[in-house]
């Protein structure tokens, strides 16, 4: 569906239509996901306006408090009181950062996944020893991180369904292909905000350095059959596998170069790959399912 926020004849002269037609795009399934969760109007509100708030910050860098205030009002048409408030509650906000540490678990995972010498004689990957000297569990944990224990590693594996442990042997052994915690929304939901944000902020760089800032590319196809795309998910798979296989060793030897070298390391790099598929505009396939809102929670009040 093809929604416009308002006529190009209602805009101010200098907001073009086609960056309202982005934004809304961009909006719409983070939009589906609020609705989906219950989340109300006024909170996705508030989140907003804080980003803003932020963003305008990082464009009038260097400024007294006072004038910072005066200046990011009068960009965003908030008042002074209202973007007070929100610098003072983004000054006191550091889930971003904790957002970009990768959990022990999905290191370990990737890890395992990626080192050849974890690999059999045909490639697969082999169970591993719990404890004992290397190739064992207990070694790969301690050779990640000292301050988790080997056993909560594991639990946390097993609790995720990516590995499980085989008491008969007390041999440990991956279940899955890629690193999707299953029954854990929080984790999930960090995944979405740290993959889809860095992708969306590599477009929105790209566009407003008016070049290649970012290497962010996408191959489109349509007229395409149910059938064919089972296909073409197996093919792109196994093309994500290759691609962790060459580049996690890659960036594990670059770091380790820059350590040696003594160069500032204060550079941060994310890679994907993301495929998506849907009904074409008046296909006859079955629509999704109806994405109905949480009920809304009502705190109970205090006698």
């Amino acid at each position: 569906m093809d929604t416009r926020f308002a006529p190009a004849s209602e805009l101010p002269s200098f907001v073009e239509q086609p960056l309202l037609d982005a934004l809304g795009a961009l909006l719409r399934p983070l939009s589906r996901l609020a609705v989906a969760k219950g989340l109300p109007y006024v909170t996705l509100e508030e989140v907003l306006k804080a980003s803003m708030v932020e963003a305008a910050r990082e464009a009038h860098p260097g400024l007294p408090a006072q004038r910072s205030v005066s200046r990011i009002s009068t960009t965003l048409g908030l008042n002074r009181r209202e973007v007070t408030r929100l610098t003072r509650a983004g000054d006191a906000d550091a889930t971003p950062a904790a957002l970009r540490r990768p959990a022990p678990a999905t290191e370990l995972f990737t890890r395992w996944r990626t080192d050849p010498s974890l690999r059999d004689a045909g490639g697969w990957l082999r169970p591993l020893p719990r404890l004992g000297p290397a190739p064992s569990f207990e070694s790969l944990a301690h050779s990640l991180t000292q301050d988790v224990h080997p056993r909560s590693l594991l639990d946390e594996l097993c609790r995720l369904g990516l590995a499980r442990l085989d008491e008969a042997n007390d041999e440990v052994e991956l279940c899955d292909n890629a690193f999707v915690p299953r029954g854990d929304e929080s984790r999930m939901l960090g995944f979405l905000a740290a993959n889809v944000g860095d992708h969306c902020a590599a477009a929105v760089a790209n566009v407003l350095c008016g070049g290649r800032e970012h290497l962010e590319q996408a191959i489109f196809a349509d007229e395409i059959s149910v059938e064919s795309l089972n296909q073409l998910r197996q093919a792109v798979s196994a093309q994500w596998q290759q691609l962790l296989r060459s580049m996690v060793p890659l960036l594990e030897e670059l770091i380790e170069a820059d350590r040696a070298a003594g160069r500032t390391a204060d550079r941060r790099v994310r890679i994907g790959l993301f495929t998506y598929a849907e009904p074409m505009p008046g296909s006859t396939a079955a629509d999704p399912p109806e994405v109905r809102p949480a009920p809304l929670r009502r705190s109970h009040p205090r006698p």
